[in-house]
């Protein structure tokens, strides 16, 4: 139905009244609106490059749905966009003109217009522009808002001069910072989340004359200028133009020092005031100078304020308010020289309790739109979550941002810098270029805990040079059942092994009293998750379609000590500076409470980690963690706060929280006493970390992020993490004068082989980071190497094959089995093997997060190696491959022969499985010789290095015993076999070395 048809309805003449407002207040010589969307049919539902219509998310169940509906009421036309959302992190739609034609031009028009049916939420929507660029994936993003406050539909007019420069995130960084409208790729729209909710929207269109003040911006160089008591501060002012031509009118701009502030005029300063020029004709870019001087005396004192107004004619004034800040001078905790533990009492003691609950608040860095919260709020932490980029995504662009952040802090009283966190949880994962380790459970797989601390070193000498000094890093969990999507976050099914890899908090954090935290090399660990995450039970979690993640792990007392507590008492004895509860919830057989969120349980919290472990460190949440204890949400803050959690992880919900918990003490159901635990834990360890004398990066670790150096340090972990499970006929090594035939969808996927956390949550397929392949690393180390994917190329004359499979990247419960997710290999895959193997002999590369059901396959291929996750460096693959290094790698994890076995562990009574925990055949050019006998007296020594606490030579004769029952056992893995193999390995990590060779003389009798 067009409009001139709906004028004839009365019931729909007054909903349609501003717009004919809209069109007389603009003038009768405005020029025509231009349609951008009628949502008729004529602009599709498509992606880049074609023009249309998309959604996006942050979860798989983020991105809204969509349709073209026909409705009598429509606006414009006879159909209308409609859609629901149900969005938990955030989600919308976006219309984006077709990359490959050119951009369109919305210069002469005053702003852009549609028509909304409004709900009447009280919700804020985003409405977004893109604006320069190449298209609209790679332009320059301007952004506003309007409240659906209403209900019925209304025509939400909004003019340009109300779009501001996103800060939060840019695809491409930014162009000129300049609304050019001359280049325009379309626009989006962000939804609201945490609410289900449906949305109908019509007839998007450009509207009006330009305002001629589009032409030409004045900016400030900062919003904040920190000077010390004394020094003059210097406040640039810069104007701009569309297109960087000259202005063609003056721009004037008046200043002048304010009383706003908390500073005093002519005791803390010297008042200024006067107005700029810009004459017409004033190149663009040119910039004047407003000094604010400040008056010292003798006085310690807190910081200071000082606002500069502004006001501006002839141009769009600046975002904000600059202010000068006078710097906080004299007061104990400022003075490094004193105890850490002094400086923290001083400074608790001055802060109010709006300022507390500020540093127990951390945002996610996009939810900061209004970058001046950090000062209003007085925000302690913000975090980049999986994916949360800067743009450009380089080392100099997350330093940039960070400090821009921490700029902001200085405008606080008492100048308390941010920690900024994020989950660089197999090196710097979210940093394009950076190195990426193989994960955890490929780290496991090594055996190796001085490589394991390496790997920590290189990751937080990256981290660290970016500007990050926190890492939400690493995960201790012990992982039971390999359906568990976060499974490849373990280093293992037995908590020894976890155990032993936990030199990585070293390698992170440096010495165990924390004094290496302030070097530019070294950032915060966390240990997470506590307690038991790995634990849970198929089929107990109540979020989304996940199945085991943020499930139930029901335990009796004695298995939670042993299996899941004793990792975490480690990391505490190591010194780590914070942990992080899991989501999941622990039932404890016989306490009688049942299943309790572990963000609730202060009997672990409180009682077992702080008091018993002696935890001195911060307790932090994880992702919106809270919100899933039951109750409403004051309750969520009291409870979590009361149970012993120190700062809140509250991405998107940072308002909320800060003024609910200032809330729940004045009433009284929080004690100041726990306030104030949780502030002296989070400043100790920003005093450790040496951000109160240095808040801004330090890069002079910038240029080693993907050095060879560090590279070099992930190629071996990545070679020393290849599990070679088969190897009939010694088909493995390769030899450089074979030819080889490499197949597979994991042999040349860099996004494949680095999987879940890297680059963004979820991880991608594809060329995502700089690194080298497996096929490249096998092209690298010189071998003479023909590559088809899917094997559809001859397969005649070649002497052995290489087929690369497994999985594609997932993270957390979205790659639980059962959530869409197998432990069975694609049709692809599968096709590909047996094209290969039945052509020639093939050794088979599982690249995956957990094991993979090959049983059925086992017959056919000669050589079977478990590729785990291996990062960026193919080339350590190719390493073992060609045998430049020997394969050493043992399973961290039980290696199932179907998924009915699951959950299947080392130490349980029954235990048959293809291929056992600590399983792992070698290379080496001299494999041990012996039987028996041989492994009676090797018992015997070993129970000597046992009693005198020899470490390594024990380690060495279980070495030794392991590798003559392997030869001996071949492919015939019996359970009376593997059960003994496994658990030897188990008392190998626990020191009982006499005891682990005569296991394993166990299994060699039984072979």
């Amino acid at each position: 139905m067009r409009r001139t048809a709906l004028l004839a309805s009365a019931a729909l003449l007054t909903t349609l009244l501003p717009l004919a407002t809209a069109a007389t207040a603009s003038g009768a010589d405005d020029p025509a609106p231009t349609a951008v969307d009628r949502f008729e049919g004529e602009v599709p539902f498509a992606a880049q490059p074609a023009e249309g219509l998309f959604t996006w998310g942050g979860d798989t169940d983020d991105p809204p749905t969509l349709a073209l509906t026909a409705r009598d009421d429509a606006p414009e036309g006879a159909k209308v966009l409609t859609g629901t959302y149900d969005i938990s992190g955030y989600g919308g739609f976006t219309h984006d003109y077709a990359a490959d034609r050119p951009a369109h031009d919305w210069s002469a028009h005053q702003g852009v217009r549609f028509w909304w049916e409004g709900r009447g939420s009280g919700k804020k929507i985003a409405f977004e522009i893109k604006d320069g660029g190449a298209h609209g994936e790679a332009s320059e993003l301007w952004t506003t808002s309007f409240s659906d406050d209403f209900t019925g539909w209304k025509q939400i007019s909004l003019p340009f001069t109300d779009f501001t420069y996103r800060t939060d995130y840019q695809p491409v960084g930014g162009i000129d910072h300049v609304l050019g409208l001359t280049r325009m790729w379309g626009y989006a729209l962000t939804l609201p989340t945490g609410v289900k909710g449906t949305f109908a929207m019509d007839d998007v269109e450009v509207y009006g004359r330009a305002d001629q003040s589009l032409r030409a911006s004045v900016t400030t160089d900062s919003a904040v200028h920190p000077v010390r008591e004394g020094a003059t501060a210097s406040v640039r002012v810069t104007v701009a133009t569309t297109g960087s031509v000259p202005i063609d009118e003056p721009v004037t701009v008046a200043y002048r020092t304010t009383t706003d502030g908390t500073a005093r005029p002519g005791r803390d300063y010297t008042p200024v005031s006067g107005t700029i020029t810009f004459p017409a004709g004033t190149a663009s870019g040119t910039t004047r100078t407003v000094r604010v001087r400040t008056l010292g005396d003798k006085a310690a004192e807190a910081a200071e304020t000082i606002p500069i107004a502004l006001t501006v004619t002839g141009a769009k004034a600046p975002a904000e308010t600059p202010q000068v800040v006078i710097d906080a001078h004299g007061l104990p905790y400022l003075n490094p020289k004193l105890p850490v533990r002094k400086r923290v009492a001083d400074l608790v003691s001055r802060m109010s309790l709006a300022e507390k609950a500020g540093q127990m608040t951390q945002a996610e860095r996009g939810a900061v739109t209004a970058p001046g919260d950090i000062a209003a709020y007085a925000l302690g932490s913000l975090l980049s979550g999986g994916g949360s980029t800067p743009t450009p995504n380089t080392p100099e662009g997350w330093a940039k941002m960070i400090d821009a952040f921490q700029l902001r802090a200085q405008a606080t009283r008492f100048q308390i810098p941010l920690i900024y966190g994020v989950d660089a949880v197999h090196g710097h994962n979210n940093l394009v270029g950076a190195t990426v380790m193989p994960h955890n459970i490929g780290i496991g797989a090594t055996r190796d805990p001085r490589l394991a601390g390496r790997t920590g070193a290189v990751t937080a000498a990256e981290v660290r040079a970016t500007g990050i000094p926190w890492d939400f890093a690493p995960c201790l969990c012990v992982s039971r059942d390999e359906r568990w999507g976060r499974s490849y976050e373990s280093f293992g099914e037995d908590p020894a092994l976890v155990k032993s890899m936990e030199t990585v908090v070293q390698g992170l954090q440096g010495a165990r009293d924390g004094s290496d935290l302030k070097d530019h090399d070294k950032v915060l660990a966390t240990a997470k998750h506590f307690v038991g995450d790995g634990g849970t039970g198929y089929g107990t979690s109540t979020t989304g379609t996940y199945t085991l993640d943020q499930g139930v792990t029901r335990v009796t007392r004695q298995q939670l000590e042993a299996v899941h507590l004793t990792p975490f008492q480690e990391a505490v004895d190591r010194g780590v500076g914070s942990v992080m509860p899991s989501y999941s919830s622990l039932d404890v057989i016989g306490d009688g409470r049942g299943p309790v969120k572990m963000h609730a349980r202060a009997d672990m919290i409180n009682g077992v980690l702080k008091n018993r472990m002696g935890f001195d460190g911060f307790v932090i949440s994880d992702w919106a963690g809270i919100d899933q204890i039951p109750g409403d949400y004051a309750s969520d803050v009291r409870t979590s706060v009361n149970a012993g959690l120190d700062m809140i992880m509250v991405p998107y919900a940072y308002k909320d929280f800060h003024s609910t918990l200032v809330d729940e003490v004045e009433a009284g159901r929080i004690s100041e006493h726990r306030i104030d635990d949780a502030v002296s834990r989070i400043l100790t360890q920003k005093f450790r970390l040496g951000l109160f004398e240095h808040p801004y990066a330090d890069t002079t670790g910038a240029q080693a992020i993907g050095s060879p150096k560090h590279r070099a340090v992930a190629r071996q972990a990545a070679a020393e993490s290849q599990v070679l499970l088969k190897n009939a006929g010694g088909v493995l090594p390769l030899r450089k004068s074979q030819k080889v035939y490499v197949a597979g969808s994991n042999a040349d996927d860099i996004g494949n082989q680095t999987g879940g956390w890297t680059v963004t949550w979820q991880g991608s397929s594809g060329d995502i980071t700089p690194g080298t392949t497996v096929l490249e690393g096998l092209r690298n180390a010189g071998g003479d190497v023909t590559y088809s994917q899917d094997a559809s190329a001859p397969t005649q004359g070649y002497d052995v094959g290489v087929v690369v499979v497994g999985e594609t990247p997932y993270a957390e419960g979205v790659g639980d089995v059962g959530n869409g997710n197998d432990l069975e290999l694609t049709a692809a895959d599968r096709a590909a093997v047996d094209r290969v193997c039945a052509a020639m002999k093939c050794a088979v590369l599982i690249v995956s997060g957990r094991p993979q059901l090959i049983g059925d396959r086992l017959g056919d291929i000669d050589a079977l190696v478990a590729s785990w996750l291996p990062g960026t460096e193919g080339d350590g693959v190719a390493d073992v491959l060609y045998g430049r290094r020997p394969f050493t790698g043992q399973l961290p994890v039980t290696w199932p022969r179907s998924e009915a076995q699951l959950p299947i562990n080392v130490g349980d009574t029954a235990y048959d499985p293809q291929f056992p925990y600590g399983w792992g055949l070698t290379t080496l050019t001299k494999v041990p010789r012996g039987g028996a006998s041989t492994l009676k007296v090797l018992a015997a020594a070993a129970a000597v290095a046992e009693r005198t606490g020899a470490r390594e030579a024990g380690g060495a004769l279980v070495a030794r015993a392991r590798l003559i029952v392997q030869q001996r056992a071949g492919g015939r893995l019996t359970a009376a076999v593997s059960k003994p193999f496994a658990d030897a390995d188990h008392l190998l990590l626990t020191g009982r070395y006499g005891a682990a060779v005569r296991k394993l003389r166990e299994a060699y009798l039984a072979a």
